[in-house]
């Protein structure tokens, strides 16, 4: 059976199911047994009921082609549009308000004025032995049975929608379909206001109307209507507070756990406070126990990462053995400008992993010329200089997340200047990115510092002051003098 076949099969045993309840029993109980009529009365009465009521599903009827017109064309159509599937889509998600649209029209066109008509013919021909203000009770209680009706489908009509929402879903997917944006359409506020007042005050409307007819024979009605006057504003007051601090007591938990999945969007993982005792407990707990879970993947996660970046940045190192150690060495003097810095934690933490892949693009860089002892030529300098745009070309095939894309741009301009006459882009002052401007010092700072086989690493001292030269027009003045201090400091602690 094709889906638009199930969910229209449902629809039609919900609305049976609503029209027995609601027409059939409480409105034929109340008509039938309310008033005493003679067997012609009941004759006229039954034949107006019925052209009412045939009225009315015609009604209806045609109301529901309209709505239901978009999910037959989708389903029905062999390569349906992208436009069909969001107007079946759009359908579907508003179907239980729809169903309510259906039900109060035609109830008031088909039923209501019909039969208030034709009971008022009757009369006025003498068929029909009644006050003429019953029609107006009448009407009264087939709006009461209508929203009856039509609050009874509501409800059967979400869980039939919700199967048939996640069919077009997968349709969605199969044809790789936009599902749009869904909007609430009737909040969990007004369910609980309109849901409560109805089973609260619905009862008592319908027995205070069933009395009051029922007295109409007994001359009785005057006194009456004001003590059930009073009584309906007494209960429908009572009922629409119970039903506020019902939506409330149920509203806040929620609203905690939006917020929740909020924070867990931003990437906060943060426990929610449990102070209930039913349910709620339970949605919590569990909420609670997945944060905990969440936690610890992550912290798994970023230890494994951590570890895999060490482990690219040695196997880099290790292939030239005068350079060992030189990228956890440019990873830590980095980090300490950026402390100095009072930069943020998380860009201090991209800041290292992109200095310890700094120079993986010279994996890149044939032996011959990547680990020649003496000057390299130009030519061999050259090809030297292609290892950030390597290491760059080497990360984007990996397809990094978007979290770690900023440590991109350190790799590839770590070897820019200041001035501009740096590569491979020769980009000047703050156009060079941040992560490039702080590793360009960490970087030449080990460079200088180090043993090479062609000479001796320099003196601390003689490398800050070729550092402090070059403030400004080497490398960014700001960023120089925060590791000078710094090195400075640790130099006049030590001795």
């Amino acid at each position: 059976m094709s889906a638009i076949k199930r969910f229209e099969r449902h629809l039609l045993r919900n609305y049976l199911i609503g029209s027995f309840v609601a027409v059939f029993g409480v409105g034929c109980l109340f008509i039938f047994e309310t008033l005493t009529f003679t067997g012609t009365e009941q004759l006229i009465l039954i034949g107006i009921m019925f052209f009412s009521v045939s009225l009315m599903f015609l009604l209806e009827y045609l109301v529901y082609l309209k709505h239901v017109r978009s999910l037959r064309y989708f389903f029905q159509t062999d390569f349906p549009s992208l436009s069909s599937f969001q107007n079946a889509y759009r359908t579907a998600h508003r179907f239980p308000v729809l169903t309510v649209q259906r039900i109060m029209g035609p109830h008031f066109l088909g039923l209501s004025v019909p039969s208030s008509l034709l009971t008022a013919l009757a009369i006025s021909q003498g068929w029909l032995r009644m006050p003429y203000y019953l029609i107006g009770l009448a009407c009264f209680g087939a709006v009461l049975v209508a929203i009856l009706h039509a609050l009874i489908e509501f409800f059967l009509t979400y869980r039939v929608t919700e199967q048939m929402l996640l069919t077009l879903e997968k349709h969605a997917l199969d044809r790789r379909f936009d599902v749009p944006k869904k909007t609430t359409v009737v909040t969990l506020r007004h369910k609980m206001l309109i849901s409560t007042l109805i089973i609260g005050v619905f009862p008592v409307m319908l027995f205070v109307l069933a009395s009051a007819v029922q007295l109409t024979e007994n001359e009785s009605l005057r006194s009456y209507w004001s003590w059930a006057t009073l009584i309906l504003v007494v209960i429908l007051s009572v009922a629409t507070f119970c039903s506020l601090l019902l939506y409330e007591n149920i509203r806040k938990p929620i609203a905690i756990l939006q917020q929740g999945i909020q924070d867990v969007e931003n990437n906060r993982l943060i426990s929610l406070p449990n102070p209930y005792s039913d349910e709620f407990s339970h949605l919590v707990s569990g909420f609670n126990l997945m944060m905990e879970g969440i936690k610890k993947r992550d912290e798994q996660n970023e230890q494994l990462l951590d570890s895999l970046f060490t482990l690219f940045a040695a196997t880099l190192d290790a292939r030239d053995p005068y350079t060992a150690g030189h990228s956890l060495r440019v990873a830590a003097y980095s980090v300490e400008i950026a402390t100095a810095a009072n930069l943020p934690h998380e860009q201090i933490e991209l800041l290292r992993k992109s200095a310890l892949l700094h120079d993986i693009g010279k994996i890149g860089i044939r032996d011959d010329v990547l680990l020649k002892e003496g000057r390299l030529t130009d030519e061999e300098f050259q090809i030297i200089q292609q290892h950030p745009v390597i290491g760059v070309h080497i990360l984007s095939q990996v397809q990094l997340p978007k979290t770690l894309q900023p440590i991109l741009p350190g790799v590839k301009y770590h070897h820019e200047r200041y001035d501009g006459k740096g590569y491979p882009e020769g980009l000047v002052g703050e156009d060079i990115p941040l992560f490039g401007r702080i590793m360009a010092i960490a970087d030449a700072y080990d460079a200088m510092t180090s043993d090479r086989p062609y000479r001796k690493g320099m003196p601390v001292e003689k490398a800050l002051s070729i550092l402090e030269e070059g403030m400004g027009t080497q490398w960014d003045a700001t960023f120089t003098r925060l590791f000078l201090d710094l090195k400075r400091s640790l130099i006049k602690d030590v001795s």
